[in-house]
């Protein structure tokens, strides 16, 4: 069975609660480490997201153009 892909919006709301967490000290030491490895798939996954819709809107200007 194929992973789910995660949406820019659910990655943004993983990392807003996990930052909740981390900046109300909900999260133990042994939480920590494997919480912000998360974060940052999270973050390379809304990056990804965000230069792949800047080059789409990019190559719809420049046909909008011709």
């Amino acid at each position: 069975m194929a992973a789910k892909k995660t949406t820019y919006n659910e990655a943004i709301t993983e990392i807003e609660e996990i930052l909740d967490k981390i900046e109300n000290e909900e999260l133990d030491v042994d939480e920590l480490a494997g919480k912000v490895k998360r974060v940052s798939v999270l973050l390379k996954i809304c990056k990804d997201k965000l230069h792949k819709t800047n080059e789409q809107v990019e190559q719809i200007l420049n046909e909008m153009e011709d």
